[in-house]
């Protein structure tokens, strides 16, 4: 019988290992999106614990329950356990988000890891929009507007600038015009590109190349009028756009389509329970353009729309990145699962 142990990551130490490396963590989602692509994964659905119904979410919050296995020399299995409480900015000065990720191996089944996820969660949702936008947008791209001032925008930036080597620009705005304030300040010292907050959705959206909305909001924020031509727009919150804003887009994208409708919160989602919009209307998903299976972008003048509902493969394969850092480096808390289990 042998003992096992188990390491613990704090989340300076989740940083400390390379968890705010931009580039790494669209590197590490590029490989994912190419291995999901393979079918060389095992995706269940994640489960939302809620206080009511799907809508309760934007105000009294949820915690989700998001397990995967990536496959290829990656081989490793995990969950996350995620934490939202959009209460929590401005209620309790916490995060909004809160999360513990759990790698486990694949043969044995045996956990390995319990890390700080908080982070890599907000990584990898800008990273996924960063990686749509490298193969999405126009490569020219200079003007960004973003909805909504919290962390998750912060990320999204962090990766749009990333891929966008020409991106000198970023409007933001925000239902709170002081928040607006206070991240374009914070955002501009920390990526040395000019934020500034605007006074209205609108005004974010037009005249733009790459749009992102990542709020809690209730009812829908983008009108179609406002996108102009040419536009990359990566939808990340919920229901944050009309349907004729998707109905106006020459390509509409996604991570994964059944995980959408599943998870039934976003305006793709809703748009297919109404019977607006039908599977074949999807023109691709991610992978398939990774892989080179479906051209992306093909002119200047596309208007192409991306959403992703969020995967926890994204989550492992980042996390296991951290995981083999720390290993490396001697980097957490070795905690002891068992001396002898005290059943075989």
């Amino acid at each position: 019988m042998q003992g096992h142990n188990i390491l613990y990551l704090s989340q300076k130490e989740v940083i400390d290992c390379g968890a705010l490396v931009m580039k790494d963590v669209i590197d590490d989602l590029e490989k994912v999106f190419i291995l999901h692509n393979k079918k060389d994964y095992v995706l269940p659905y994640k489960v939302s614990l809620r206080w009511g119904d799907k809508h309760t979410e934007e105000t009294r919050g949820r915690i989700n329950a998001m397990p995967g296995y990536v496959g290829g020399d990656t081989n490793i299995a995990g969950i996350k356990w995620i934490g939202s409480g959009p209460q929590n900015p401005m209620k309790y000065d916490l995060p909004r988000a809160s999360a513990l990720i759990i790698l486990n191996d694949a043969e044995k089944m045996l956990p390995l890891a319990i890390m700080d996820g908080t982070i890599i969660s907000a990584m990898r949702t800008g990273g996924v929009t960063g990686t749509a936008t490298k193969y999405l947008a126009r490569p020219d791209s200079k003007i960004a507007g973003i909805i909504g001032a919290g962390t998750q925008n912060r990320t999204q930036i962090m990766a749009i600038k990333t891929v966008m080597p020409k991106l000198s620009k970023v409007k933001v705005y925000d239902l709170y015009l002081e928040r607006s304030k206070r991240f374009a300040v914070e955002v501009s010292e920390e990526l040395g590109i000019e934020v500034v907050p605007v006074l209205s959705a609108e005004e974010a959206i037009r005249d733009t190349d790459i749009i992102v909305t990542a709020t809690t909001a209730k009812e829908p924020i983008v009108k179609a009028e406002w996108i102009g031509e040419g536009c990359f727009y990566s939808h990340v919150g919920g229901h944050e756009a009309e349907f004729d804003v998707i109905s106006k887009a020459n390509k509409i994208v996604v991570d994964d389509w059944e995980q959408i409708k599943h998870r039934g919160t976003q305006t793709l989602a809703i748009m297919h329970e109404k019977n607006e919009m039908k599977d074949e209307n999807i023109y691709a998903e991610i992978g398939d353009i990774i892989t080179q299976k479906k051209k992306g972008r093909e002119n200047e003048t596309e208007f192409i729309y991306f959403n992703g509902v969020g995967m926890a493969l994204e989550d492992i394969i980042v996390a296991n990145r951290i995981y083999s850092k720390a290993l490396e480096n001697g980097v957490g808390t070795v905690l002891e699962l068992w001396d002898k289990p005290i059943w075989i």
